[in-house]
């Protein structure tokens, strides 16, 4: 798998409260935020799915009428 890098300026003290919660945890900065980003986006999948489940399911009359 190719990864790709990206560069990102924060404040120092975010820096420093992100550093500490990876110490606290036993991983690196590295991996704290690959996880986080993994899990946010996982969870916008989810969110998207259960508005579009919503969606098709309130209107699952109008549509087998259209149909």
């Amino acid at each position: 798998m190719v990864m790709a890098s990206i560069t990102i300026d924060i404040p120092d003290s975010q820096l420093q409260k992100l550093q500490d919660l990876a110490k606290v945890h036993g991983i690196s900065l590295e991996a704290l935020l690959r996880v986080s980003i993994e899990e946010w986006l996982s969870d916008q999948k989810s969110d998207f799915t259960d508005a579009a489940n919503y969606v098709l399911k309130k209107n699952a009359e109008l549509y087998r009428r259209l149909a």
